[in-house]
């Protein structure tokens, strides 16, 4: 039966790990509030108290954290999983940071004689539960194969290539998300301004060549908001804001993220971070004014 440990017991973490547990493996976890592998922990969970502990025996280690300073809390220090990762440990961080921060990362666990890979997944948490994620790696090709298997249980899993693609192929995708829910939130709230019954611009973009997963999947929800986000726009702009970054550094333009980084600012700061990506419909049918003047200054 092959070990895996998970850190980072969140939204998406948590659906992973129950989905790993569903699948007969060895699951060990950790999360900075234990409360919330509570029901984890009934279905099988073996409870760590840090991430070192955690990582200690795990032939797989996995990690799903927010952001940058995130990964270097459950990474770092005499606590941290790579005080307790072991030489022949895969480590698959599955967290969506940026680049040169993973590729640091990377090149310390090498020198535990660890392999590390970086694995960020599209979707949300309905894809996390049902096992429908898209699971894009980057690292070696024998890391890799000692690891489909696992990651395999939790949705389609590519080899994007060396160290580093897994992420800058997220990104990618994000910006595309980004770019997609925002023109589908203002093409709707255009039409309703307009006098078109929200029902029939709903039914005719879901129907039209416009009607891709990303807007289909987040139209109803800008109608009827969940009460949990799938995807909270404070994590959307930080991809946005990656991909920028990212984009500097290999050369590449990306205006519609400029402006995708004006728009998600605006949001934040009215208090919407916290609220699902498709809330940037309420944003632009509840603060017009506010968002035209943020554009033309951005």
């Amino acid at each position: 039966m092959t070990r895996v440990a998970v850190i980072g017991l969140g939204g998406m973490g948590s659906r992973m790990a129950a989905r790993l547990l569903a699948a007969g493996l060895e699951v060990c976890g950790h999360n900075r509030t234990k409360s919330k592998a509570k029901a984890l922990i009934a279905d099988g969970l073996a409870w760590a108290d840090s991430p070192r502990e955690a990582a200690r025996d795990a032939e797989v280690v996995i990690t799903m954290v927010s952001d940058d300073s995130a990964l270097a809390a459950v990474t770092d220090g005499p606590d941290g999983l790579l005080a307790g990762l072991g030489a022949d440990a895969v480590y698959v961080d599955m967290s969506t940071v940026s680049p040169p921060a993973s590729a640091a990362l990377a090149g310390r666990v090498t020198a535990l004689g660890a392999t590390m890979l970086d694995a960020p997944v599209s979707g949300s948490l309905p894809q996390a539960e049902t096992g429908k994620l898209t699971v894009m790696v980057g690292g070696p090709a024998d890391a890799y194969a000692r690891v489909k298997a696992v990651l395999g249980h939790l949705g389609h899993v590519v080899h994007a290539g060396e160290q580093g693609h897994g992420l800058v192929l997220k990104l990618a995708i994000n910006h595309s998300l980004a770019m997609q829910v925002i023109a589908a939130a203002e093409s709707l709230a255009l039409a309703e301004r307009g006098g078109v019954d929200r029902d029939v611009v709903t039914q005719v973009i879901t129907g039209s060549a416009i009607a891709s997963p990303a807007v289909t999947g987040r139209l109803p929800l800008m109608l009827d908001p969940p009460a949990d986000a799938w995807f909270p726009v404070t994590l959307l702009h930080k991809d946005v804001r990656l991909a920028i970054t990212e984009a500097a550094r290999v050369g590449a333009a990306l205006p519609g993220a400029l402006t995708a980084d004006a728009l998600l600012s605006t949001a934040e700061a009215l208090g919407y971070g916290g609220r699902d990506i498709a809330s940037v419909y309420g944003l632009l049918h509840d603060h017009p004014g506010e968002v035209q003047t943020a554009l033309g200054s951005s």
